[in-house]
C-alpha cells in the first residue's frame, strides 16, 4: 500500500515534531515556486522594460542580476535565521516582504527604481525559500519526506521553465494597461492566498540548538559571490572597465577568507554561517558539484534563448516562451514517474537524464543551424521535450541526494547551503553563458552565436553526466 500525505498537519507523538500535512506539502511548495518564478519571468519581458523605463542594457542586466545576486548572498543566512526564530515565521514574513517587494517592482516610476525593488524582492525571497527545505527534512521522514523531496524538484525545475513562458503571456495579454508590469503585479494575490493558507496548515520548527549569526561569515560569503558575480554580470555592457578586473582579482582572496574563518569556528567548536564539516557528507558534497554545471546550462540556455527568439528571429514574447512549453510538459510528466525510477533504478536515472538532456540539446542546436530565422515552436519541439524529459530525471533526484543524510538539526543550514549554490549557479549561468552569446553576435550574427554557446552548454551537459556517475547509488 502507497503511503498518502494527510491533509492536516499531525503530531506523531507528545515529544515529536508536527508532521507536515498536504496543505502545509502545497503552501511551502507555493512558496518554493515563487522566487524561482520571478528569476526567470523577466527574461521574455526585458525589451519591453527597456523601451517603457529607457533603460540601456547594462541597467537591464541588474534587474536581472539585482534580484540573483541578494538571493544567493542571503539565502545561507535565511537559513540560519529560520533554524533560531522559527522557520513559518521566516517564511510567514519572508513571503510577505516578497509580496510587498513585488509590488514595488510593479509600481516602480523608473528603471533605477525596478533596480532597487528587484535587489529587495531577492532578499526577501532569501527569506522565505530556505525555510521550505528545512520544514521539509523537520517534519517528514521516509517514504514521506521522499515524496515530499521529489515533489520540491519536481516544483523547482517546473518553475524556472513556467516563468519565462508565464511572462511572455502576461506581457502580451498587457492586463488593464499594465503590460510588463503585470509579471511582478501577479505575485501579490498569489502572495495573499500563501500567507493565508501558511497561518493555517505549516507547522513551527526550529533547531533545538540554535546558533548565534556568524557575522563575520555572512559578511564574507556576500563579499565573495558579489565580487564574483557583479562583475562578470556588468562587465561586457560596461565595456569591462578597472574595477570589473579588480573585482575578479579580489574574488579568490574573498573565497579563501570566507573559508579560513569558517573553518576556524567550526574546529572552535560553533556552528558557522556553512559549517566546513557539513561538506564531509559525501552525498551532498558530490551533489553540490554536480548542481553546478546543471543550472548554469540551465539558466543560460533560458536567458539566450529569450533574447535570440526575440531579437533574432523576430517572435514576440508569448511566442518565445511558449517555445518552450514542450520542454515545460515533458518535465512535469517525467518528474511525476521520478520517485518510481529511482525506487527501483537508484540514482543511475541520473546520467541517463544527462544523456537524455545532451540529446535534446543537440536536437535544439541543429534546429537553430537549419532553419534560422524561422526558429519557433515546431523547430524546437522534438530537442525541447527530450532536453526536458533528461532534466527531469537530474534535477528532482539531486536535490534529494543533497539532504539525504544531513541531520534534521542541521536542516536549515543544508537547505541554504544547498539553495545558495543552485540560485548562485543560475546567477552564474546568465552572466557567462550570457555574456559569451552577446559578445559573440557582433562578429558571428545571432545564429552562429547561438549555435556556439550552445555547443559550449552541450560541454557543461557532459560534465554533469560524467560527475552523476559518482553519485551514491542509492539515497539514504
Amino acid at each position: 500500500m502507497t503511503e498518502t500525505i494527510t491533509s492536516r498537519p499531525v503530531r506523531t507523538g507528545p515529544s515529536a515534531s508536527p508532521a507536515l500535512g498536504g496543505l502545509g506539502l502545497f503552501t511551502v511548495l507555493l512558496g518554493a515556486a515563487l522566487p524561482l518564478v520571478d528569476f526567470f519571468i523577466v527574461n521574455v519581458a526585458l525589451p519591453t522594460i527597456g523601451a517603457d523605463l529607457s533603460a540601456d542594457e547594462a541597467v537591464l542586466e541588474l534587474v536581472v542580476a539585482g534580484y540573483g545576486v541578494a538571493y544567493a548572498v542571503l539565502l545561507v543566512l535565511g537559513g540560519r535565521l529560520g533554524d533560531l526564530f522559527g522557520r513559518r515565521r521566516l517564511f510567514l514574513g519572508g513571503m510577505a516582504a516578497f509580496g510587498l517587494t513585488s509590488l514595488a517592482c510593479g509600481l516602480a516610476p523608473d528603471a533605477w527604481s525596478l533596480v532597487a525593488a528587484r535587489v529587495a524582492q531577492g532578499a526577501s525571497a532569501a527569506a522565505m525559500l530556505p525555510q521550505v527545505l528545512a520544514t521539509i527534512q523537520a517534519t517528514t521522514t521516509g517514504p514521506r519526506r521522499a515524496k515530499a523531496m521529489s515533489l520540491y524538484g519536481a516544483t523547482a525545475g517546473l518553475s524556472m521553465v513556467a516563468g519565462q513562458i508565464l511572462g511572455g503571456v502576461l506581457v502580451a495579454a498587457d492586463i488593464a494597461g499594465t503590460g510588463w508590469r503585470s509579471v511582478f503585479l501577479v505575485n501579490v494575490p498569489v502572495v495573499l492566498v500563501g500567507l493565508f493558507l501558511a497561518a493555517r496548515a505549516v507547522p513551527e520548527t526550529r533547531s533545538a540548538h540554535p546558533e548565534p549569526v556568524d557575522v563575520p561569515g555572512t559578511f564574507l560569503l556576500a563579499a565573495s559571490i558579489l565580487t564574483l558575480l557583479v562583475p562578470l554580470t556588468e562587465g561586457r555592457a560596461a565595456g569591462w572597465p578597472l574595477w570589473t578586473w579588480l573585482s575578479l582579482a579580489a574574488f579568490p582572496f574573498a573565497a579563501a577568507a570566507f573559508y579560513a574563518v569558517e573553518r576556524r569556528a567550526d574546529r572552535a567548536g560553533r556552528t558557522p554561517l556553512v559549517p566546513p564539516s557539513l561538506f564531509a557528507i559525501v552525498s551532498l558534497r558530490r551533489g553540490l558539484l554536480l548542481i553546478v554545471p546543471f543550472s548554469i546550462g540551465f539558466s543560460g540556455f533560458m536567458f539566450v534563448i529569450a533574447v535570440a527568439l526575440q531579437q533574432g528571429a523576430g517572435l514576440g514574447p508569448v511566442a518565445a516562451g511558449l517555445a518552450l512549453a514542450p520542454l515545460a510538459v515533458v518535465f512535469f510528466l517525467f518528474s511525476l514517474a521520478g520517485p518510481r525510477l529511482v525506487a527501483r533504478y537508484g540514482t543511475r536515472v541520473v546520467p541517463v537524464g544527462a544523456a537524455l538532456q545532451g540529446v535534446g540539446l543537440a536536437l535544439m542546436t541543429l534546429a537553430a543551424w537549419r532553419s534560422w530565422p524561422d526558429l519557433g515552436l515546431v523547430e524546437l519541439l522534438p530537442g525541447a521535450a527530450v532536453a526536458g524529459a533528461g532534466q527531469a530525471l537530474q534535477l528532482p533526484v539531486v536535490l534529494r541526494v543533497v539532504l539525504s543524510e544531513v541531520p534534521a538539526v542541521r536542516a536549515g543550514v543544508g537547505g541554504g547551503v544547498m539553495v545558495t549554490t543552485q540560485q548562485a549557479s543560475l546567477a552564474l549561468g546568465v552572466a557567462t553563458l550570457g555574456t559569451l552569446f552577446l559578445s559573440l553576435v557582433p562578429g558571428m550574427g545571432m545564429r552562429d552565436a547561438l549555435v556556439t554557446t550552445l555547443l559550449v552548454q552541450l560541454a557543461g551537459v557532459a560534465l554533469t553526466g560524467l560527475l552523476s556517475l559518482r553519485l551514491p547509488r542509492t539515497i539514504a
